[in-house]
């Protein structure tokens, strides 16, 4: 799959990016965090979105999620600006795309770093980043009818 890059062989060794995908399938906590897996890593942080039930006070019934042809370049992107930034071992980051309903999984981001700060730290800003720069949208569906386009970057 294009913008996958768990298959061996597709990176060198020392490429702490192991997952980058944007996909209209399903998303797996298992398939990150054994993406992120390294024996050099003494932490692991692993941040996961899930499709809420409710926005600003109104009710969610579903939402869906677009990406631009770019999405993945620029998932790559954030991800290589990370790995740079912190002491990444690991780094695995997956964004759902299409029609999802209440409590699917939209985004699994994980890192790991030999210690838990570091950890933390890039996670976070992986997923931050993810949100203001990856140009994937979400057009929210409400119960009373109204609906509402909400931009990541």
């Amino acid at each position: 799959m294009p913008g996958t890059y768990d298959h061996p062989g597709e990176l060198s060794a020392a490429d702490p990016i192991r997952l980058l995908a944007v996909r209209d399938t399903p998303l797996s906590l298992d398939e990150v965090f054994a993406a992120v897996g390294d024996p050099a890593a003494g932490g692991t942080a692993l941040f996961v979105g899930t499709v809420r039930n409710h926005d600003s006070g109104a009710d969610v019934d579903t939402l869906g999620y677009s990406a631009h042809p770019s999405a993945e370049a620029e998932l790559r992107r954030v991800a290589e600006k990370v790995a740079a930034d912190f002491p990444v071992r690991a780094l695995a980051a997956v964004h759902r795309v299409g029609d999802l309903t209440v409590g699917d999984l939209a985004v699994v981001v994980a890192v790991s770093c030999p210690h838990r700060a570091e950890a933390f730290a890039a996670c976070r800003r992986l997923i931050d980043d993810l949100k203001h720069e990856v140009p994937i949208w979400k057009h929210q569906r409400f119960s009373d009818g109204t609906e509402e386009w909400v931009g990541a970057c």
